[in-house]
């Protein structure tokens, strides 16, 4: 008769095990990037070399 049980219990225990289902997407995933990149470059050119140019374009 405890076999029995023991039996039945384990058959039960067994039937109530979870189950984990894995499936793809149906649609791609989509990554919406807003990125504003702005940049400020500035040149400072020492006194002699404004003069030295101003006088001779031609260098550049």
């Amino acid at each position: 008769m405890r076999a029995l049980s023991l039996l039945l219990l384990t058959l039960m225990l067994i039937g109530c095990t979870p189950t984990v289902k894995l499936e793809a997407p149906d649609k791609p995933i989509e990554i919406n990037l807003n990125v504003k990149i702005e940049h400020e470059v500035r040149v400072s050119i020492a006194k002699d070399v404004r003069e030295a140019v101003s006088k001779d374009p031609s260098l550049f």
